[in-house]
């Protein structure tokens, strides 16, 4: 009987000793060591044996978890420590948390879907994806049936390490792999350039003749160099072959190493024998070839990944706490993620704010750009809101800790970062499974080539066959569409405009209509209380504070107009909010309503270019309110956008007054439709659906249903309410200019797309039949391939400029 050599699971050698066994499809497999015989078992008992079909690379050697392990995993189920990487949300009146797992071990989209569909089967686990290409899952549960110790520990039974993402460990995993890749590279490239001259010798005794001894001496040496490219240098290409030739998957490292295996069996038995040709520069070269392809592709994702985690590094670890804000004599230097809500701190001219707070004493120029992506300082003074991240320009600040940690702004953008890359566009699914059948086909098509070139040329048929295996490139069709979209993401990102799904990019770019709210979107949102008039014995403030009252129950920007005019509070009852009408409550017995005409019953109406609002009570006309609101500087540049691009413009709003026809005219929008309720908004939504592609541009909570009902939803954000918006994206600041740069990145990232896949698939339609007709040299064959794969990543790149 035959023991197996190496593990099934990790693929190391078998000890001699070792008789860890595992049955899988039906066939005892050999294990080097209980922990990779405990993974083994926990996915058959799972159901998961389809991962060994899959992968294309072999798992990490499995670790048993020893009582210590757990109980640090444990540590992560401590409310404190989650502060810090858990986010809590609510969804359908669930509480549930999310996080982001940087996973150690993963090699492949079989590594994910194996992680996925264990961890699926966790009662609690509401949704999970693992991103190959950052090696990071962003999990949700519901913490009231999983722990996060228990997701941790689900992972390290299949044989992964997983940790809360963190921006320091994934740099250190990064130097690694390159420091790994350079000393390999580095070995390769020094003896290439030996054996290339004595490559070049022995090409010159085909045409001037030269000593027997010599030509011996050239091959042997050739040889020895050759050795260590192959078993040290090339390592990463045949190992992996190996082992997923014996779990019967099919990866792109099988035909390298075949190619590479094949050239230098071929020359070493050539110079054994003393007769035939060697090809040990061809081993070199392609391993050098092969290794840089891989090193500048690995920058590159490098440099993407570290794109889409820029913010993290902008919070600063340390904060100078005081007791007191009039005593500025005693101050400490804290940990900045121990600062509690309420307590104070100092912030210098130059440094980063580390909290979200409220200026307490002090004013000063505040630059903004990592939540606005505009660079020019905000001027903030007192009582202002001030955002972790961002930078104190020319006064020191003495600032009141409102939101720390997960609560803060920041960590909101970043939470909304992570759940970008959670689902797939159509045309990267339709990628991957084109590169999935690929290397079969190719395989198909070598053994064909080598088959026929053994009537024709049976001296060439073996390099025409290598060429064959070292020329195609499916990698270039996997990266063809995350990297662009990665790319894009954090582009956009450092702009102030968030992206909370992938496949919007690709609706953007077919939109062809634009649906407008006014208030706080065309406009600034920031209401002036104008005029007051009472018609009843109630004075002008005590009517401004019965409608302030009113509207501590609503978050639509007028309730600020009213509130900055408030002097008394007053007790009322049953306070109800009617979106895109008006609010009521109780007050005295009697019903009191501020709102449209219509709602409040009143018909003598006021005709004003300004907005009217009406307080009565009991259909008795108190008083009415005039308020005024400036539009966007940005919002004409915008709408001349739309008609240069040919996309129609509509304004819709539940304004009745005459300001609304003012808006439409003055910035020449085609449509307007006005005093409309948030129901009626959504129906026309839903009719311009049947015949247009619609974006609709609103506040996102508010508008929160009507947006939920266009193709692609764009809110215009404060950024203080990110948790609470519904829109598909998210434009911080007040620049409806954004709109514009959204709209051309799209329309950028799906022309890079289309040419990343016309490359790929036409590099590889054409260099096909060209080495199967022998008009591919090996050495060009692997440039081809090398390059291939960094032409997509580098056309991607484009995008971060």
């Amino acid at each position: 009987m035959i023991l197996q050599k190496n593990c099934f699971h990790c693929g190391e050698e078998n000890p001699p000793s070792a008789d860890f066994k595992v049955q899988i499809n039906g066939a005892t497999q050999r294990m080097c060591c209980p922990g990779c015989q405990a993974v083994a078992q926990t996915i058959v008992d799972s159901g998961l044996t389809s991962y060994y079909e899959h992968r294309s690379e072999p798992a990490e050697k499995g670790l048993s978890l020893v009582p210590d392990e757990l109980l640090q995993l444990e540590d992560y189920d401590i409310e404190q420590i989650q502060e810090d990487f858990v986010n809590n949300v609510v969804d359908n009146n669930e509480n549930l948390s999310t996080t982001t797992l940087s996973v150690e071990g993963i090699t492949c989209p079989a590594c994910a879907w194996l992680i996925e569909k264990q961890l699926r089967l966790l009662p609690g686990l509401i949704f999970i994806n693992v991103n190959t290409t950052l090696n990071r899952a962003v999990i949700k549960w519901d913490q009231q049936q999983l722990k996060l110790s228990q997701i941790l520990t689900g992972i390290q039974k299949i044989g992964y390490k997983a940790y809360p993402f963190q921006v320091n460990k994934q740099e250190a995993f990064y130097t690694q792999l390159t420091k790994s890749y350079l000393q390999r590279l580095g070995l390769a490239g020094l003896a290439t350039m030996q054996v290339m001259m004595f490559a070049i010798a022995l090409y010159a005794d085909f045409f001037s003749g030269m000593e027997e001894q010599f030509i011996h001496y050239f091959r042997w040496v050739s040889f020895i160099l050759a050795t260590p490219v192959l078993l040290y240098s090339a390592q990463p290409f045949y190992l992996n072959a190996w082992r997923n030739i014996r779990n019967r998957t099919l990866g792109m490292d099988i035909p390298i190493s075949i190619a590479l295996l094949g050239a230098y069996s071929a020359s070493g038995y050539a110079t054994i024998v003393d007769q035939g040709e060697v090809y040990f520069e061809s081993v070199s070269m392609f391993t050098f070839l092969l290794l840089l392809g891989r090193l500048l592709e690995l920058r590159a994702r490098r440099k993407a990944s570290e794109s889409s985690s820029n913010l993290l590094r902008l919070l600063p670890s340390m904060a100078t706490l005081i007791e007191d804000p009039d005593n500025l004599q005693i101050q400490s230097v804290i940990p900045a993620k121990t600062l509690t809500v309420g307590q104070y701190i100092v912030v210098k001219p130059g440094q980063t704010i580390p909290v979200d707070g409220l200026i307490l004493k002090g004013a000063s120029n505040i630059e903004e750009s990592m939540l606005t992506g505009e660079h020019l300082p905000v001027s903030k003074t007192q009582n202002a809101a001030v955002f972790a991240g961002s930078v104190n320009i020319t006064s020191q600040l003495i600032i009141r800790v409102e939101k720390v940690g997960n609560q803060t702004l920041i960590a909101d953008i970043i939470h909304l970062q992570d759940n970008a890359q959670l689902n797939k566009p159509k045309i990267e699914i339709i990628a991957d499974t084109a590169a999935r059948y690929f290397v079969a086909a190719l395989l198909i098509v070598a053994t064909l080539t080598y088959i026929s070139w053994s009537f024709i040329a049976p001296d060439q048929a073996f390099w025409i066959t290598l060429s064959v295996l070292v020329a195609t490139c499916p990698c270039a069709l996997s990266l063809a569409t995350p990297t662009a979209l990665t790319c894009a993401t954090a582009q956009l990102n450092k702009q102030g405009i968030l992206i909370k799904q992938h496949y919007v990019l690709e609706t953007v770019n077919k939109i062809n209509h634009i649906v407008f709210d006014k208030t706080g979107t065309l406009t600034k949102g920031n209401f002036k209380l104008l005029n007051t008039d009472s018609y009843s014995h109630y004075s002008n403030q005590e009517c401004i504070d019965l409608a302030a009252q009113l509207e501590k129950n609503s978050e639509h920007p007028i309730s600020l107009a009213f509130k900055k005019q408030q002097k008394n509070n007053i007790l009322l009852n049953d306070v109800l909010n009617k979106p895109g009408q008006g609010l009521q409550a109780t007050y005295l017995n009697k019903t009191l309503k501020l709102g449209h005409a219509i709602f409040c019953s009143v018909d003598n109406k006021i005709n004003s270019k300004e907005l009217v609002i009406y307080l009565t009570l009991d259909n008795t006309l108190l008083a009415t309110f005039e308020l005024g609101d400036e539009l966007r500087p940005s919002a004409e540049h915008i709408i001349s956008y739309c008609h240069h691009h040919s996309i129609k413009s509509t304004m819709l709003t539940g304004d009745i007054s005459l300001k609304s026809e003012e808006v439409c005219n003055q910035l020449n929008i085609e449509q307007l439709q006005k005093g409309v309720t948030p129901q009626q908004k959504l129906q026309y939504i839903q009719q311009l659906q049947k015949i247009d592609k619609v974006m609709m541009i609103g506040d996102g909570i508010n508008d929160a249903p009507v947006m939920a009902g266009a193709h692609v939803s764009v809110a215009v954000a404060s950024g203080t309410d990110l948790a609470k918006n519904s829109a598909d994206v998210i434009l911080l600041g007040e620049d409806l200019n954004k709109l514009a740069t959204l709209h051309k990145m799209a329309n950028r990232t799906t022309r890079i797309i289309k040419e990343n896949l016309i490359w790929a698939f036409g590099y590889n339609i054409i260099i096909v039949p060209l080495a199967v007709m022998g008009y591919v040299p090996p050495y060009i064959a692997v440039l081809g391939m090398s390059c291939s794969s960094l032409i997509v990543v580098s056309n991607s790149l484009r995008l971060l400029k």
